[in-house]
């Protein structure tokens, strides 16, 4: 089997000079995949994001991307690296247009980025059509669409989102869904957290359920699914 394409490796880890929040932690995605982390509020699924990203300080263990070793680069020197980030929140500049803040997401290239804009204006054609519209005039699940949108515009060889469904409604939450599927059809691999367990894991080819900052279950979708621990414990039944 061929190594992780990003792997987050036996994470222990906090906040500053706060006690650990994750605990011998490993979490990976490969080319072409779609992981997913679920588990209950406070289990450490957004830390383990960060600790990814650089935002953590790690007492042990190893950030891995395309087998080189970034566990000492900053988050901004990561996305030099091709790792995409989305935040839960304050994701957008909500004075700015839409098409403002796709520019924006480009700040690190230096050539052409129109055929890329082209792309992102394809895979969310809504954005297209607000696109000289201030991002704070949006709705919730447009404003998501930028902010993935702002990270695609960096040509990210993975993309990570932090509860990218948090706070949409049903309907919007397919539609997100939906065009993470896209994405991950370019053959972007695809990490991300997400409160809508469920649903999360039946588009994941594969899963993380974390307790208390540690691996709980790991599998394919389908196996959490259908495991009656994780079905009783994190899915309503």
């Amino acid at each position: 089997m061929s190594n992780p394409f990003l792997i987050g490796d036996n994470m222990t880890g906090g906040y500053g000079k706060g006690p650990p929040i994750l605990h011998g932690c490993t979490i990976s995605v490969n080319k072409g995949e779609i992981a997913v982390i679920v588990g209950p509020n406070g289990a450490g699924k957004s830390t383990g994001m960060k600790a990814l990203f650089g935002m953590l300080n790690m007492h042990e263990g190893h950030v891995l991307l395309d087998g080189e070793d970034i566990s000492a680069l900053s988050p901004q020197d990561r996305v030099q690296r091709g790792m995409g980030f989305v935040p839960q929140t304050s994701n957008i500049f909500t004075s700015m247009t839409v098409e403002e803040n796709l520019e924006m997401g480009a700040f690190i290239r230096k050539d052409d980025i129109s055929d890329t804009m082209a792309q992102v204006y394809e895979l969310f054609p809504i954005l297209k059509e607000k696109r000289n519209q201030a991002a704070g005039e949006l709705s919730g699940g447009q404003r998501q669409q930028v902010a993935v949108g702002r990270a695609l515009m960096t040509q990210p060889k993975v993309l990570m989102l932090d509860e990218p469904t948090a706070g949409v409604s049903p309907i919007v939450m397919d539609e997100l869904f939906d065009r993470i599927l896209g994405i991950a059809a370019t053959g972007i691999p695809i990490l991300m957290v997400e409160q809508n367990a469920r649903q999360a894991l039946e588009i994941a080819d594969k899963g993380y359920v974390l307790v208390q900052g540690r691996n709980a279950h790991t599998g394919t979708g389908k196996e959490l699914l259908a495991n009656p621990e994780v079905r009783q414990s994190f899915l309503g039944g």
